[in-house]
């Protein structure tokens, strides 16, 4: 479980930094710019998947410690 919260979190936090640097320099990388619905909150959608990433690395934390 520890292994697939960190994978999890290594993708959103991955995304997230890809969506930003899409946003700050126009290279075209990551999921963000892609979805058509997200048009216009790449900012807000990049920011909302680095969040859930810590908290993901938070709970990683914390089921390896309780075992």
């Amino acid at each position: 479980m520890k292994h697939l919260l960190e994978l999890l979190g290594f993708l959103a936090l991955v995304q997230g930094g890809a969506g930003l640097l899409h946003e700050f320099t126009d290279w075209h990388i990551g999921l963000v710019q892609r979805i058509g619905f997200l048009d216009g909150y790449g900012i807000c959608a990049s920011i909302a998947l680095i969040v859930p990433a810590f908290a993901l690395f938070a709970a990683a934390d914390a089921v390896s410690s309780r075992s």
